[in-house]
């Protein structure tokens, strides 16, 4: 079977071949690209986090690190 499209017969062939290569290259090009950096992790040590005094800074970068450890530790 065919099919007319714009005053040409188009084999239904190669209209499921079409559709196929074009989802495809489609899927491909959408999954490529550039990751983003975790920035999280790498927090530099004179970043202040807000806190009202460098105690607070202090146990806000405490408790970070530790929980980055029990990350590491626990596999999660």
């Amino acid at each position: 079977m065919s099919y007319v499209i714009a005053g040409r017969a188009i084999k239904s062939e190669y209209l499921a071949i079409g559709t196929l290569v074009s989802t495809i290259g489609l899927a491909v090009a959408m999954s490529g690209g550039s990751k983003k950096k975790d920035t999280a992790a790498h927090t530099p040590a004179t970043q202040t986090f807000g806190g009202g005094s460098k105690e607070e800074d202090d146990f806000i970068r405490n408790f970070i690190a530790e929980a980055d450890k029990a990350d590491k530790a626990g596999g999660h």
